[in-house]
């Protein structure tokens, strides 16, 4: 593949303190809430997958109403069972997502993020906003955005991991700003994340539902290396566009950030491969420690759940200094 053209693009103004203009937030009165509780359907699918998986252990989860169950009081029977609950809740989102993630689009879709206005603003400002954008939807949720952001963080830093994996914990969800900018819906922002332009494996989450993407019987797309090589390295695939790679594409440019933190934001919802065993052919020595890295990431992303809930304000400088010490003071998304 070819390398995509680097960032040349022009910014708004913003005010001293890096906080964005409302204008640069072109979608700004979608439903915040609503995006993120397809995401959090989604989690709850992965995390109860993780849970009646054979080669998983069995973490302490959240079952479908948000209640959390100790995975080794529950029977196996009753684990499938609100799998497969939880996972017709979300077949109507994957139908939509593995329609529309095709090569054409992926490649659009990154050309707009090489080239295409947005906003620049510090890592701190933009929590924030997506905390105001996604809360400010639903005024009686009980958790908002930036506490459900420092549970994975603060969880990570319990367990004395390195400072760059805290504040990897921290933003691995920033990259939903997508949803306020230009995605085209839901579908391009969150869900399980697969290799565009080589096939569909079944390994993916409701495999069927990709014979409605134009690329399933394309003469090259449809084959099982498709556009790629032999162990080409998953640094040279295309992932199907969404948050993760949006954040990704930010940090590897802007930030001091090692390649296992990198890894941790791109793959953390490659769960075809980083769970299921796919696209084995398609790694480089290198991605199979980096597949450790994601695998350790894996827990923290679904199961931080904490009864106290985060002091905010309390825990902002310690963030702050975080943020400081692995990105500029403004960036650009």
């Amino acid at each position: 593949m070819s390398a995509l053209p680097a960032r040349k693009r022009s910014f708004c103004q913003v005010d001293n303190s890096g906080t964005p203009n409302e204008l640069l937030f072109p979608n700004s009165r979608r439903c915040g809430q609503a995006l993120e509780e397809t995401s959090d359907e989604i989690d709850t699918v992965n995390a109860l997958k993780g849970c009646v998986s054979e080669s998983q252990p069995s973490p302490t989860a959240w079952d479908d109403t948000g209640t959390k169950y100790f995975a080794d009081t529950v029977s196996k029977a009753d684990k499938f069972r609100r799998y497969e609950e939880a996972k017709l809740r979300v077949r109507v989102f994957y139908k939509e997502q593995h329609s529309k993630q095709t090569v054409a689009y992926n490649l659009k879709a990154r050309c707009t993020m090489n080239t295409k206005k947005r906003a620049r603003m510090g890592v701190w400002a933009a929590i924030e906003k997506l905390n105001t954008l996604i809360d400010d939807s639903d005024p009686d949720i009980e958790l908002s955005q930036i506490q459900h952001l420092l549970l994975t963080a603060e969880a990570i830093r319990r367990d004395n991991k390195p400072r760059w994996m805290q504040l990897t914990g921290l933003i691995h969800d920033l990259g939903k700003l997508l949803y306020f900018f230009d995605a085209e819906g839901q579908w391009d922002v969150v869900g399980d994340t697969f290799v565009v332009g080589c096939k569909f494996p079944p390994e993916c989450i409701f495999p069927e539902t990709f014979k409605t993407n134009p690329d399933y019987k394309h003469p090259i797309y449809s084959t099982q290396y498709g556009i790629y090589k032999p162990h080409c390295g998953l640094d040279n695939v295309m992932l199907s566009f969404g948050h993760d790679e949006y954040l990704y594409q930010i940090c590897k440019q802007q930030s001091s950030l090692p390649e296992e933190a990198l890894a941790m934001i791109r793959y953390h919802s490659f769960y075809p491969w980083h769970r299921e065993g796919a696209y084995r052919h398609l790694m480089a020595p290198k991605d199979h420690e980096l597949l450790k890295a994601v695998q350790a990431f894996n827990p923290y992303d679904l199961y931080s759940k904490d009864d106290t809930l985060p002091d905010v304000d309390k825990l902002k400088p310690y963030y702050m200094e975080l943020i400081a010490e692995y990105f500029p003071p403004l960036v650009d998304f």
